[in-house]
């Protein structure tokens, strides 16, 4: 079974229009929540499917860092099937109210657990998504995290800065893999910051914003934290020239112009209202 059909409400809409970030019910059964965290063992392990290859190599399994893996959908069946789901589309499309939606592209996280070990290793810093996407010619995109097990702030939860949307494009924001959190709780902080944990059940998802700040602390606990992410794009996305670099600019083909539309194999479509 894949991804349910939920129709949005306009209640969940205005939820996300207001805090920039909405939390879906439970999206996916048990079984497909486990064969996602069979793909993660079975990517970290380079167990690939067919002859593909990630965009980034994929980092060591060091004990306490964070792994990721960018465009998984590429070596893995289970999150192929995951990060295309029609119905995934159709919930992002109605989330953003826009006809289509492509994939940008996903990754798969692993924060491993410290059991209480004190390290800032586990840190996601906070970010704007779109601070990594500016060659895009829109900010209305959505990234779809969904927990493979319960997700609290014990092990690490994501955690949205509250409204941080309407703040616009935010130089600097490309903050990752930035791990002091105060610092960039500095940098970044204006008008109100009121930060709020991201607490899932395992199969639900939270959908926040391209410009959303969000970020994480460490996982405490003594189980790794998964997740499997789709980052989402309307269907017209297109190359805006001169902005910032990406590696998706490159699956334009080797003479990308500006105003190309994102809308070859590499950037499937996911839904379209068209049918």
């Amino acid at each position: 079974m894949g991804v349910i059909d939920y129709q949005v409400t306009a209640e969940d809409k205005a939820i996300f229009d207001r805090d920039g970030y909405w939390i879906s019910p439970k999206l996916i059964d048990d079984e497909t929540i486990e064969r996602l965290r069979k793909a993660h063992d079975r990517i970290w392990d380079r167990d690939f499917d067919g002859d593909g290859f990630s965009m980034n190599p994929l980092p060591p399994k060091k004990k306490l860092a964070i792994r990721k893996c960018e465009n998984g959908w590429w070596i893995n069946d289970e999150v192929h099937a995951f990060v295309t789901d029609e119905n995934l589309g159709k919930i992002a499309a109605d989330i953003l109210g826009e006809d289509e939606i492509r994939l940008w592209h996903d990754q798969v996280i692993y924060k491993p657990g410290s059991a209480g070990e004190d390290t800032n290793l586990g840190n996601v810093g906070w970010h704007q998504d779109y601070g990594y996407w500016r060659c895009t010619s829109t900010t209305n995109m959505v990234t779809v995290w969904v927990a493979l097990q319960d997700t609290v702030v014990e092990n690490g939860a994501m955690k949205t800065i509250l409204g941080s949307h309407k703040w616009g494009e935010v130089e600097g924001s490309d903050t990752f893999f930035e791990q002091d959190m105060e610092k960039l709780r500095e940098k970044f902080a204006q008008q109100d910051w009121v930060e709020e944990p991201c607490i899932l059940k395992a199969g639900q998802a939270s959908f926040h914003h391209s410009l959303t700040f969000h970020g994480s602390g460490p996982n405490v606990t003594s189980d790794p934290r998964l997740s499997i992410v789709a980052h989402l794009m309307p269907g017209h996305t297109s190359y805006h020239k001169g902005r910032a670099n990406h590696d998706n600019i490159k699956f334009l083909g080797p003479r990308p112009y500006n105003g190309q539309p994102f809308n070859n194999e590499y950037f499937p479509l996911l839904y379209s209202k068209k049918g």
